[in-house]
């Protein structure tokens, strides 16, 4: 069975206040023990130098040096020798010859008895010491008292009683005492102070909780989708979370200065501006990420900025499936619509006798370039292609503008990629119809030429628009930077995408011309590896590299 005091741990900030404490006062009290041994030490020093002093003034006198030279003992030595002493405060003065003869002593029954003499002294050498006698312990000086000839005759001997040592070390430790103590109660003091700081910092929390909390921020910082990247007042990378590091592509270790992270130019610009943004869209090579920003800051101290984002790609990838069976089923819809029209005026023209009429009519359908072609025959033998420039010829003729296909637009195999294909081409025709109809040319046009290089497909849309402004050339495919007149409908993300996935594909879009005498803007996609093998008929009705590109188009260049 346990006692109860074994279950009781202090909390944090009380070890911390007793372990400090603990070490303050083993700190003072090695001080004061320290400074103790010191202080007797000079004390001691201090006066065996004022005994040898005293004794030094004793032997100065003639009189004294005198008696004791002659070898005569005599009152007069005792008394001047006493008055010293009652002057000093000495606890003797004795004087000697070197037989060791006193001549004085504190006890007369002394004086003329023999004693001891120190060699040293004898020798002419002064001694100091804390010596043992029979009236106690004391500071002792020894100095040797000499002749007129300065010949040593004797010694003088005066002691200081320990004590006075001890009342002035226990004094001056009583001081000491006071301003440790004052010192030790001042640091308690600020320790209790600092631990609780300590406790406000950490919000009451323990080791063992900031260990579990930051396991647990770690934990959600890995564990989720979304990416989080945190960056200090020094521009510098925090946090960098493994969802991030994947929508990035690099992962950037703490420390890291922004500039050096490798981070998308959008993000980096968006991170450096210390701006608050929510729902920006930015591109990497391979990705469309929805990016917020938040600044952080306690007071008015910048604590850095928080980013999180989400990836766009797949989400983006369903809307263009859903776009593509959409302009499908559109096309579908108006094609259906249109033969029924066709079909009424031919039953028409033949019920009414107009055989020639009928058959100028049907050799006219014939001859559109954009109607679906079949067999060996058609130029565009890819459903999907098929598909969205029928749907987008539809749009074009609501909007009044003429959608006409390149005499050069050969496509004989189906797609790899359709709809990376579709997506691209899609935005590019949506472009073009928009420019030439708000454009000033008029009648509107928007032409589109299709070329198969082996498997690489040329993709080059013309407009009879006013072109790109040239304030917006060089940003033109940046993400939020759109050339479209009309604010309500949702604009730039359109060209920054479609690059984006040519450039998946190893390939590139391009601005080829702007703001021509003959047309608007002309843009030029060059899509590697998205064909099928094309079979024989395709290498024999492959055009030529000089044809690749129409007329139209190269003029602008």
């Amino acid at each position: 069975m346990s006692l109860p005091w074994t279950r009781w741990y202090p909390r944090f900030a009380t070890q911390a206040l007793l372990a400090q404490g603990a070490v303050l006062a083993l700190v003072v009290g090695v001080g004061f023990a320290l400074t103790a041994v010191l202080l007797r030490a000079e004390l001691e020093q201090q006066y065996q130098q004022r005994a040898l002093t005293i004794a030094r003034a004793v032997a100065a006198d003639r009189t004294v040096a005198g008696y004791v030279a002659v070898g005569k003992p005599s009152p007069d030595v005792r008394r001047r020798t006493e008055a010293v002493r009652m002057r000093t405060g000495a606890l003797f003065v004795s004087v000697a010859d070197n037989r060791g003869v006193r001549y004085a002593h504190i006890d007369p029954t002394h004086a003329g008895r023999a004693g001891t003499v120190t060699r040293e002294v004898l020798r002419g050498r002064e001694v100091v010491a804390i010596e043992h006698g029979t009236l106690g312990t004391s500071a002792r000086g020894r100095v040797p008292l000499r002749d007129d000839e300065g010949a040593v005759v004797g010694e003088v001997v005066v002691g200081i009683s320990a004590t006075a040592i001890d009342d002035r070390l226990s004094h001056l430790l009583r001081a000491a005492m006071g301003f440790m103590a004052g010192t030790l109660l001042l640091g308690v003091a600020g320790v209790a102070v600092l631990t609780r700081r300590l406790k406000v910092q950490t919000l009451g929390l323990e080791p063992r909780d900031l260990a579990d909390l930051v396991r647990g921020r770690e934990a959600v910082l890995h564990g989720i989708d979304e990416g989080v990247l945190a960056i200090d007042q020094d521009n510098r990378i925090s946090v960098c979370n493994d969802a991030a590091a994947r929508l990035l592509g690099t992962s950037p270790a703490p420390g890291t200065e922004l500039g050096r992270a490798g981070l998308p130019v959008g993000l980096r610009e968006l991170t450096e501006g210390r701006r608050p943004a929510r729902g920006v869209l930015v591109t990497t090579t391979d990705r469309t990420l929805v990016v917020s920003a938040t600044p952080v800051s306690t007071g008015e101290r910048d604590l850095g900025l928080v980013v999180t984002m989400r990836d766009r790609t797949e989400l983006d990838q369903v809307a263009r499936e859903l776009d593509v069976m959409r302009a499908l089923s559109d096309a579908l819809r108006a094609q259906s619509h249109e033969y029924t029209n066709r079909l009424h005026t031919i039953f028409g023209l033949l019920r009414l006798g107009h055989h020639g009429e009928a058959e100028a009519y049907l050799a006219e359908l014939i001859d559109d370039p954009l109607a679906v072609e079949h067999g060996d025959g058609g130029r565009l033998r890819d459903p999907y292609i098929q598909g969205v420039l029928a749907a987008k010829n539809a749009t074009a003729s609501e909007r009044g503008v003429h959608l006409r296909l390149s005499d050069e637009s050969f496509v004989p195999s189906q797609l790899t990629a359709p709809l990376d294909v579709v997506t691209i081409l899609g935005n590019l025709l949506d472009n073009a119809i928009a420019a030439a109809a708000e454009g000033e040319r008029r009648p509107a046009w928007v032409e589109v030429s299709l070329v198969a290089q082996a498997d690489s497909l040329d993709m080059i849309v013309a407009d009879s628009g006013d072109g790109v402004l040239e304030d917006l050339r060089d940003t033109l495919f940046e993400p939020g930077i759109t050339t479209n007149a009309d604010e309500e409908q949702p604009h730039g993300i359109g060209l920054a995408l479609a690059r984006q996935l040519t450039r998946r594909h190893g390939g590139d879009l391009k601005l080829a011309g702007t703001g021509g005498t003959e047309c608007g803007a002309v843009f030029v996609a060059t899509l590697p590896g998205v064909l099928g093998s094309a079979g024989e008929s395709a290498t024999l009705a492959e055009p030529a590299e000089d044809e690749s590109v129409p007329a139209l188009a190269k003029e602008s260049w």
